[in-house]
């Protein structure tokens, strides 16, 4: 099996390439960027085996979406999402005081084997005046390049302790009292050409999934400037419902087709979780990354095929 191509450019980046069809498949982000954007690690440009970009970045509605990213919209009054913070009763309000940042503190492996690469990355996340409030331990793989079917997996394993004295609150603008508003997490935002696109989950479909639970969820979208459409199935591994010492969390998703395309499956939807001093908060995704417009067999036939 032909290997995945790894470049990383010190300092800045990581980029993952498919030596078959010359397709730069992404680029993992890792430099330090505008302090109102809540800087944090990311991944963009995302791409399809055909080299189409399925990932959106800075978009002027939201400066600080950018591509794929695991992030924190509401913790313990935190805002290490970025942008305006949601404050109930007043709505989105300009507050620097409280974007907080993740920063990249090494790599613990970069590497490309069997078809797979694992990069395995330590980050440390902060508050405005830059607290240390967790540790985190993040791995990315990207495996299963299969031309025959024209797409291509990444998995996003995260692990956060909290370093306080206390308990870190992970919540989002719903918890703050803004319905429907469930957004935090892992988190993709698609690009222009997506809006309008088509949401499909095991038993429904469109924007009325906005959170409802299901083990996956697909978006399709057309693109602009090539022919043809793309599909991104996320998925959430099954121990994610049932993770932590103090019982289960149930993630519900976060979608939009309007006036953008953003999914995340969100760990504080409907209500706040709770991390313990000490305690770790382990979560692992899929994200399927295919062209063409995937129906709901298509799909449910690739996770059979694929499991975890």
């Amino acid at each position: 099996m032909t290997g995945l191509r790894i470049v990383h450019s010190y300092g800045d980046r990581i980029t993952v390439t498919d030596p078959v069809t010359g397709v730069e498949l992404l680029a993992y982000v890792y430099r330090a960027e505008a302090a109102w954007e809540a800087p944090k690690p990311y991944v963009h440009p995302l791409r399809t085996l055909a080299g189409d970009v399925v990932t959106d970045y800075r978009p002027n509605d939201h400066r600080w979406h950018k591509g794929l990213s695991l992030t924190a919209s509401h913790l313990s009054g935190a805002n290490l999402w970025g942008g305006n913070s949601y404050v109930h009763g007043q709505g989105y309000l300009e507050l620097p005081e409280r974007v907080g940042s993740m920063a990249h503190a090494g790599f613990d492996e970069v590497s490309s084997a069997d078809g797979r690469v694992v990069i395995a990355e330590r980050l440390t996340w902060h508050p405005y005046d830059g607290e240390l409030w967790a540790e985190e331990r993040r791995r990315i793989e990207v495996h299963d390049v299969e031309p025959e079917s024209g797409s291509w997996a990444l998995t996003w394993t995260t692990a956060v302790t909290n370093r306080r004295a206390e308990p870190l609150r992970f919540g989002s603008p719903t918890t703050a009292g803004r319905e429907m508003a469930g957004y935090t997490g892992l988190f993709w935002r698609g690009p222009r050409g997506f809006q309008g696109g088509r949401i499909t989950a095991p038993d429904g479909k469109g924007p009325g999934l906005m959170g409802t639970r299901a083990p996956w969820l697909a978006y399709s979208g057309e693109h602009d400037g090539a022919d043809g459409h793309a599909t991104l199935v996320f998925a959430h591994a099954p121990e994610n419902d049932h993770a932590g010492e103090r019982g289960a969390h149930p993630a519900h998703w976060f979608v939009r087709d309007e006036p953008f395309a953003g999914v995340a499956p969100s760990w504080a939807f409907h209500d706040e979780l709770e991390l313990a001093p000490g305690d770790t908060l382990t979560r692992r995704y899929r994200v399927v990354v295919a062209d063409g417009a995937w129906e709901r067999q298509e799909i449910t036939k690739y996770l059979e095929t694929h499991p975890w």
